[in-house]
């Protein structure tokens, strides 16, 4: 923690006491909640950024759209445009915002929305023509105005929730205590060999009565462009340029970096300036650039380049994902037949 963060500790404790009354005031009725006649899953943490929402995302769209009719609806973080916008064929990253643009590409066969208001949202997609057997809210736990029938709260190995400290000294968005809100708890971008005896040590460090799982972050073994694929052991001992615009990109680096690439670090959600364009193309020259694939879907817009390369990612769970695929299974089952 550097020192403008402690010297900041007292406004942290102002903010835990502003998000506590909140949470208060929610908890008791006294601020509406609102539910839904349909499954709604909710993605979160209780931290800001760089614990795995899209991966999971991902993982909840595989696991149920062949059987039901989804809809991300995510805030559209960073976008250009305002309200509620439903994906078309029109849209791009500008407008939805970069990870729901992703999920608008690699599964054409749902719905993606984005409201920051998402109680507005889920209305907006119940009334259509077209509605959704289930609602994934993206980055939603914090967003009580809606009541989901299941929370998904995850937390980063290497940064858990219970080592954090409240904004601005640590990243919590709120207190520890919000995990009680959780239907389970994912401890996400885990190692892949993790034993089962930390992962006990783990459950009894968070301390929460709720059934906690282990994922790992899985790295595709093939990169991809618009229309190449290369295989990544061909690639790692080639000279390249890697970028990255995301929360904690160290383990997508190490994945592929050599001796000789240059890494290009920016924000996370950056929107890349025509500076930072012309920046890349000086250093990439002839060499091949790699990106994340959440980087890639604004990067491709604006850098028309065939040696331009994403890294798809997915979560994996260490142990036990039966388990977890049966808890949303038997959720969204019993959802929709109570609905």
């Amino acid at each position: 923690m550097n020192f403008l963060r402690k010297i900041l500790f007292p406004f942290a404790i102002l903010y835990d006491f502003i998000t506590s009354i909140r949470n208060f005031l929610f908890d008791f009725g006294i601020l509406k909640s609102y539910s839904f006649p349909i499954p709604v899953i909710a993605v979160g943490n209780l931290s800001v950024g760089g614990t795995g929402k899209t991966p999971q995302i991902e993982y909840l769209t595989r696991l149920l759209s062949h059987q039901y009719q989804i809809a991300t609806l995510s805030r559209g973080y960073k976008r250009k445009s305002e309200g509620f916008v439903l994906a078309n064929e029109t849209s791009n990253a500008e407008i939805l915002g970069d990870e729901p643009f992703q999920f608008y590409k690699k599964f054409p066969n749902i719905q993606v929305a984005v409201d920051a208001n998402r109680k507005n949202g889920i209305e907006q997609l119940l009334s259509s023509s077209n509605k959704p057997d289930i609602i994934l809210l993206d980055d939603a736990f914090q967003h009580r105005k809606v009541k989901a029938g299941f929370y998904i709260l995850l937390t980063a190995y290497n940064d858990l929730f219970i080592n954090d400290f409240m904004l601005p000294t640590g990243n919590l968005r709120e207190s520890r205590s919000g995990a009680k809100r959780a239907t389970i708890i994912i401890v996400t971008k885990c190692p892949r060999d993790i034993s089962e005896a930390e992962q006990t040590q783990i459950k009894e460090r968070i301390g929460v009565d709720k059934t906690i799982f282990f994922t790992f972050i899985d790295y595709d073994d093939k990169i991809y462009s618009n229309n190449k694929t290369l295989n990544v052991n061909d690639v790692k001992t080639v000279d390249k340029l890697l970028v990255a615009g995301i929360a904690k990109p160290e383990s997508f680096f190490a994945y592929l970096q050599s001796e000789n690439d240059e890494c290009l670090v920016y924000p996370d959600h950056h929107h890349f300036s025509e500076k930072d364009i012309i920046d890349i193309k000086e250093k990439a020259k002839n060499k091949i650039i790699i990106t994340t694939e959440k980087d890639f879907v604004r990067l491709s817009e604006k850098l028309k380049n065939d040696n331009l390369f994403y890294l798809p990612i997915k979560s994996s769970f260490v142990n036990n994902g039966d388990d977890f695929d049966k808890k949303i299974i038997n959720y969204v089952g019993a959802s929709t037949t109570n609905g």
